[in-house]
């Protein structure tokens, strides 16, 4: 079965709810009961086939532009530290869990043994999912594993459970599911595998937390990590994607059209047969829509291609574009548009278009042919789950522990350098001389490891762009100051004409005043000023009212809970300082 096609086809016949406390006051189904249901393998599968509603509608990559990894013509609340406690809504909805909940409670009448340990592990990976999401933004919350009655006050005045609880009821259904999943490879059903990938993101997650917040027994979390990552990295069919192509291999794997089943393990599926689409051409090559761009502090942080690091260069932020970007770790070329960039399927060379992107610095990841630049048209598939981010977090995890071996990076970062052809990362000399640049942007790193723990924090953010981890790892690491530091794009030496390309014509030109007289075709013309702003450094400042921003160390890490719902619950706690 073509699970892509299939999914999205099969009718759905349960009523999924999108109300916050309600949930526990409805039906799950709505014209079958769990007497005449829940019998045979197709029955299961069927109502497991809904959860899968819970992967983003549109794409995963929104989330990044609430970060400093996209900036965008308008800031997010929380880069600029607005966030206000919403009346209803604000993330606490429960519905989901009210459906799979009634599954685990009724799809035991089955006689088919097979078939209840692969769905009944299915469900418990996205119970797993659910309150991993709800951990991540709200902390401490009421844990549900059965589905509620509405006469059952206790229950729906039940208070938050810890963290720490709630991790490892998390822990202990993806063990369940890993145990009695499927083992076939599928790269959008759920699997063993991604009940793995899912444990190494959550033990990694809740490890790092607790240890830059200084909780004791974070350790078993981060050993939950290893374990979950030695398992896909020794005994899977997943291994990163490499076609012996440096300067393309990278950015072939995410505009394809298909998810590239070498190195994905669960994807998010589009279709234009069947309609279902995202937005990502249009958002990165239109200038009415956000005009995305990666922030100058992300470039810079590219070492060059040989492995030495760019921002040990004298003059590194005030390098002109075709400099700066020229012998670089070739992921930055596959990640935005540098000199000799060219569309999918197209061989016009392409300047980036400061129109599109407010840094100057314009995305191209996921970026497929120009027929489907319209709104709401893309449809390459958008991974969910990749066995780089298990590479990732097993590095990680052992740095964090203090056990971290040469061995173990060179079967976890070093693999991805070596995809793109960059000399590897050697533990000695990364801790033998920390990069005080990335020391800059993560001031909460200390130990024997920092230097390491750098070096694979820069990797991951590499690596991972654009992908939905940066929030994440910002509110794991500590690291809120991070999102209140100042925003800069392209450098540019003031007015003048500028070619972008290396070909020696000029791209763009700005000016003050009136706007040149005869403008040549094909050439960018912007105001300074007025189209964007140059700091006293000749930096693209895209938002100079918002240079003096805060992050609440106090406050910030979590999301307020929705006044109706301490209102609907008396027992529960507002977030810290969210009152």
């Amino acid at each position: 079965m073509n699970f892509k096609y299939t999914i999205f086809s099969l009718i759905i016949i349960l009523t999924m709810y999108s109300c916050s406390d309600d949930y526990l006051e409805k039906q799950p189904l709505s014209e079958i009961t769990a007497e005449t249901f829940f019998n045979t393998a197709s029955d299961l599968q069927l109502y497991t086939n809904g959860f899968y509603r819970m992967w983003p509608s549109t794409s995963i990559y929104n989330g990044e532009a609430s970060t400093d990894n996209i900036i965008q013509t308008e800031l997010s609340d929380e880069m600029r530290g607005t966030r206000l406690v919403p009346t209803t809504g604000g993330g606490w909805d429960w519905s989901y869990l009210r459906d799979i909940n009634f599954f685990l409670q009724e799809y035991e009448k089955s006689d088919d043994e097979v078939a209840k340990a692969h769905y009944g592990g299915v469900a418990r990976f996205f119970r797993a999912r659910f309150y991993f999401d709800k951990l991540q933004r709200f902390g401490d919350v009421p844990w549900y594993d059965e589905p509620i009655s509405p006469d059952d006050t206790e229950a729906l005045n039940k208070a938050q459970d810890s963290r720490q609880f709630i991790t490892d009821k998390i822990l202990e259904d993806l063990d369940w599911a890993i145990a009695n999943l499927y083992e076939e490879k599928s790269t959008y059903e759920v699997t063993k595998y991604a009940a793995l990938a899912l444990k190494s993101r959550v033990g990694l997650y809740e490890g790092t937390f607790e240890k830059y917040r200084n909780i004791s027994g974070y350790e078993k979390y981060l050993e939950a990590s290893v374990s979950a990552s030695e398992e896909l990295i020794g005994n899977s069919p997943y291994q990163v994607y490499s076609t012996g192509s440096p300067e393309k291999d990278y950015v072939e794997l995410f505009n394809s059209h298909d998810a590239n089943q070498t190195e994905v393990i669960l994807a998010r599926a589009y279709s234009q047969e069947l309609s279902i689409a995202h937005n990502v051409n249009y958002y990165t090559t239109t200038s009415s829509y956000g005009r995305p761009g990666m922030p100058k502090d992300l470039v810079n942080s590219y070492l060059n291609a040989d492995g030495t690091r760019f921002t040990d260069q004298v003059n590194y932020n005030q390098m002109s574009f075709i400099e700066e970007v020229k012998d670089r770790d070739p992921r930055l070329s596959q990640t935005i548009r540098t000199p000799g960039y060219t569309r999918k399927g197209q061989s016009i060379v392409l300047a980036p278009n400061l129109g599109a992107t407010v840094t100057g610095y314009q995305i191209i990841k996921y970026v497929t042919e120009p027929v489907y630049d319209t709104n709401s048209q893309s449809i390459t598939d958008l991974p969910l789950y990749r066995f780089a981010e298990v590479l990732l977090n097993f590095a990680e995890a052992k740095a964090e522990l203090g056990n971290l071996t040469q061995v173990d990076l060179d079967k976890s970062i070093n693999l991805l350098k070596q995809r793109v052809n960059m000399p590897n990362l050697i533990l000695d000399d990364a801790n033998a001389s920390a990069d005080n640049f990335m020391a800059s942007q993560y001031i909460n790193v200390t130990g024997s490891n920092k230097g390491v723990i750098l070096e694979i924090r820069r990797e991951r953010r590499i690596e991972l762009f654009m992908e939905n981890f940066r929030w994440d790892d910002i509110v794991r690491w500590k690291e809120g100051q991070a999102l209140a530091q100042p925003i800069r794009g392209l450098y540019f030496d003031g007015v003048g004409s500028y070619d972008l390309t290396g070909d020696g014509e000029t791209n763009v030109v700005l000016y003050e005043g009136e706007q040149p007289a005869n403008p040549i075709a094909g050439v960018q013309y912007y105001k300074l000023g007025s189209d964007f702003t140059l700091d006293p450094n000749g930096l693209i400042d895209p938002h100079p009212d918002y240079n003096s921003r805060t992050f609440d160390e106090s406050r910030d890490y979590l999301y307020p809970i929705p006044r109706l719902e301490l209102q609907l619950n008396p027992n529960l706690i507002q977030n810290p300082n969210w009152e």
